[in-house]
């Protein structure tokens, strides 16, 4: 009753979330910045111990959860106006992928112009700046059918919102692959003698490309592994995932909660070497697929089953190690009894890219029948409940004496063990 009436008494007007007064933010980027900066605003006064109203003011308990409701309220806008900006910075952009496309093919015909000087143009040239202009024709209609999910980069965009590694480096190696093909073909057609025809089509074979055509076939054939070991952890809850608002470049190279991963920055790195040597030895040699030496052939495949494994071995299930009676300096030492915090002590309870506010506020701890809400406790700069390892919660009176087990459920939906305590009376 009392945080039903603190609330009531601090939001007499406050404005619904759909508000078009000229208070109200415009545009989604815009809105989400005022939203965040409000957000940080008040939970920074709630951890300096402002902005309690008198009606909590005199009880710690309600305090708390007058504080962590209002939070989440607040946590909860942020998170709808970061959707909606995330929403709209994917709807635009297959714009900059469609110029990013045509702008790599101005860049080629520069080079080959360049290059040209002195040496003379040839129809190795034509054929590559024709392939590349297909290529970039059909990855703009691609962007367009697909505008709404980030255009050419759709099919690299992975379930949870993030750019997938695997799919990125498959995709790589398949447009390569195609744009050699193409060059192969574009010279095939323009060619006026038998004999330069059959050596076009020699160049095909796959003595010449067996270490392209090796490569190709196992990154393709790790992005479906992938993809298909990461959706059965997740379903095993022995990997917990979350969704992100929008793909960043980055995500190639790190984990969800954006620290940089071994296994993904080695696999972008070698695959890109490979890929640089491959598009010298066809600029080289436009009459033949790309032939990758064996050593390098070797490395890029190590590179990917170290890839395979990382994944197999990233996340994990989150686990209860023990439950204690909190205590605060200058209470007495006893047993749990209802109305008292309890301190849960483990590992894995913050899945990796849910530190935001909003899913913090998601954890459910389930005490017997009673499901009890993780409270959000504010401190400058963030928060010390809940924690990735320690959460703290109290016993509610609808809890029954006796033995009752205890389980956390995490803000991607994965439950922890059991945990059996005694609650007294």
């Amino acid at each position: 009753m009392a945080v039903q009436e603190a609330r009531q008494s601090t939001e007499p007007g406050a404005h619904a979330g759909g508000c078009a007064c000229g208070d109200c933010p415009h545009g989604a980027r815009e809105g989400h910045r005022r939203a965040v900066a409000a957000f940080l605003v008040k939970r920074d006064e709630f951890a300096a111990g402002q902005g309690l109203p008198a009606a909590v003011a005199h009880s710690a308990s309600a305090s708390r959860q007058w504080v962590s409701e209002e939070l989440t309220q607040s946590a909860d806008l942020v998170a709808e106006r970061r959707r909606a900006e995330g929403q709209a910075w994917l709807a635009r952009l297959w714009l900059r992928t469609t110029g990013t496309v045509w702008a790599a093919v101005v860049v080629l015909l520069l080079v080959q112009a360049l290059t040209a000087i002195g040496a003379g143009w040839t129809t190795a040239r034509t054929a590559g700046l024709l392939a590349a202009a297909v290529v970039a024709g059909a990855l703009t209609a691609a962007s367009w059918f697909h505008r709404t999910r980030g255009g050419a980069l759709a099919p690299v965009i992975g379930e949870d919102n993030r750019l997938s590694t695997s799919r990125a480096v498959a995709a790589a190696w398949v447009l390569l692959v195609g744009y050699a093909v193409l060059v192969l073909a574009a010279r095939l057609a323009a060619a006026s003698g038998p004999a330069e025809r059959d050596a076009l089509i020699a160049g095909l074979d796959l003595a010449r490309g067996a270490g392209v055509v090796t490569v190709l076939a196992v990154v393709c054939g790790i992005a479906v592994l992938v993809r298909r070991v990461v959706g059965l952890r997740v379903l095993a809850q022995r990997l917990q995932k979350v969704r992100a608002d929008r793909p960043r470049a980055a995500d190639l190279l790190t984990d969800d909660s954006g620290r940089g991963t071994f296994a993904d920055i080695q696999y972008v790195v070698l695959s890109g070497v490979a890929l640089v040597f491959a598009a010298v030895r066809l600029a080289r040699r436009p009459d033949q697929l790309p032939d990758l030496p064996w050593g390098l052939t070797v490395a890029v495949l190590v590179s990917a089953a170290t890839y395979v494994a990382g994944k197999y071995a990233e996340g994990g299930r989150p686990v209860i190690l023990s439950v204690v009676r909190s205590r605060e300096a200058g209470d007495l030492d006893g047993p749990i009894r209802t109305g008292d915090d309890i301190e849960i002590r483990g590992a894995g309870f913050v899945p990796p890219g849910a530190h935001t506010a909003d899913r913090l506020s998601r954890m459910v701890v389930r005490i017997g029948p009673v499901h009890v809400h993780v409270p959000l406790v504010p401190v400058t700069g963030g928060f010390s409940n809940p924690t990735d390892a320690v959460l703290t919660v109290p016993v509610p009176a609808d809890v029954e004496p006796g033995r009752l087990e205890v389980q956390v459920v995490t803000a991607a939906g994965v439950e922890t063990n059991r945990y059996t305590i005694d609650v007294t009376e």
